[in-house]
């Protein structure tokens, strides 16, 4: 009970509780001298031409950019604030890069004089950023690999940072697939991709874009122009063809799922391959509407709350319980780090789950349990707070403010100003009397 109300209460989005534990008039708060300000982006040449440094760095590979001047230039920026030199520093990765974590620790280690730890916890996406872990562990510090920022660096119960690794490719020979393979320059065309390969759809677009006419790099604000994660993709308008520059299909898929009226194509830059890709849209709808009309007749509902990095929202969660107690259906809060078919088995009494995790875990995987696993969008549709769409929102981590969404404001909409009578209209009354 206490884990659970811990992560309740530290998981929150809210800046109010950040604010708190920062006020200076809590007493137990720590108060530390700042460091004169400086521009954080303008990183020393002491640092970026350090002989060192770049002997060390020589062991990670030339095409990914681990940004190891910045990481060096913010620690020691936050050793002056805390006064402070021995800090711990936690790092964090994807599978794929975690390969590299022993050099970056030893590099982080050799020139800052700091502690690091590795986070050995499966990392799927920015989601999962363990910044509570971190603070569990004393960590001073969070360096987060491979990602975009979807948890604001205000949000983070401690310092953190993002570093995105961008990877440089082939860019001459990506232009000229795209040249050979699309003649008709009068096509849409939309150029998007993961995180790691934003640079490289950016001047792909420069190379490109007087050669032809509807050309794009559409983005789902916040995110960055082109990018595209597991469940939030740029929305599409009209037909067309989408260039997607990965590796791998999941983030695809998101864009896929959301447009599903444009053709899609695949240009892995590792095997320097394009490929025609395709979605069964049917099959996906058919399957998750079965979930949703199975999951209306359901009295006892469980809510997963994903205690993996940042998956679970704590305001999604409060929004889905709200939904439920208006309906008058049983539930209760059961927290997860993953999802499996055979330990939800185990709850014999639950007759449908409602996942605040990742969407896809009920998109791709949702067929494999014996009870309806919804996502808090298939939920609003369950309960009739929204319809079901033809395009399946893939939207949450962007500004729609849908309230199955991670941005999700209750502020009203702005309208025209109205004048005030209310005050006039009790001198009215008063005199009357």
């Amino acid at each position: 009970f206490s884990f659970a109300a811990y992560l309740l209460t530290n998981m929150s989005s809210t800046a109010n509780e950040l604010a708190k534990a920062s006020s200076g008039n809590d007493k137990s708060s720590t108060v530390t001298k700042k460091a004169p300000r400086r521009l954080l982006n303008k990183i020393p040449d002491s640092i970026t031409n350090d002989p060192l440094l770049k002997q060390l760095a020589s062991h990670l590979p030339s095409n990914y950019n681990f940004e190891m001047p910045k990481t060096i230039y913010r620690i020691q920026i936050l050793q002056e604030e805390l006064e402070k030199k021995d800090l711990l520093i936690a790092l964090q990765f994807p599978e794929g890069l975690l390969m590299y974590s022993c050099i970056i620790s030893d590099i982080i280690q050799k020139l800052t004089g700091c502690e690091t730890v590795i986070m050995g916890d499966v990392t799927y996406g920015a989601c999962c950023i363990d910044d509570l872990g971190a603070q569990a562990l004393n960590c001073d510090m969070i360096v987060h690999y491979g990602h975009s920022c979807l948890v604001p660096i205000t949000k983070t119960v401690v310092k953190t940072l993002y570093v995105f690794v961008d990877i440089q490719i082939d860019i001459e020979h990506l232009v000229e697939t795209i040249r050979f393979n699309f003649p008709d320059k009068t096509v849409p065309l939309a150029l998007m991709g993961v995180i790691q390969f934003n640079s490289a759809v950016d001047i792909a677009r420069e190379q490109l874009k007087s050669e032809y006419t509807f050309l794009s790099v559409p983005q789902a604000k916040p995110r960055s122009v082109g990018e595209v994660l597991g469940c939030t993709s740029p929305i599409l308008e009209d037909k067309g063809t989408v260039i997607f520059i990965a590796d791998g299909r999941f983030h695809m898929e998101a864009a896929m799922i959301r447009n599903p009226q444009y053709e899609f194509y695949q240009y892995n830059p590792y095997s320097k391959l394009l490929s025609i890709e395709k979605y069964d849209h049917k099959k996906m709808h058919e399957l998750r509407l079965k979930a949703v009309e199975e999951a209306k007749s359901a009295q006892t509902v469980g809510i997963i709350l994903g205690t993996l990095g940042r998956q679970g929202n704590p305001d999604i969660l409060e929004r889905l319980k709200s939904l439920l107690e208006e309906k008058n259906k049983k539930y209760f809060i059961l927290l997860l780090s993953e999802v499996f078919p055979a330990k939800l088995q185990l709850f014999k009494e639950v007759d449908a789950w409602i996942q605040v995790a990742c969407p896809r875990l009920s998109i791709d995987w949702g067929s494999f349990f014996t009870k309806p696993l919804l996502t808090p969008y298939e939920a609003f549709v369950t309960y009739e707070k929204t319809e079901w769409r033809e395009q399946y929102p893939m939207d949450y981590y962007s500004n729609t403010n849908e309230p199955w969404t991670n941005y999700h404001s209750n502020k009203p909409v702005k309208t025209a100003r109205k004048k005030d009578t209310s005050a006039r209209k009790i001198e009215y009354e008063e005199a009357s009397k």
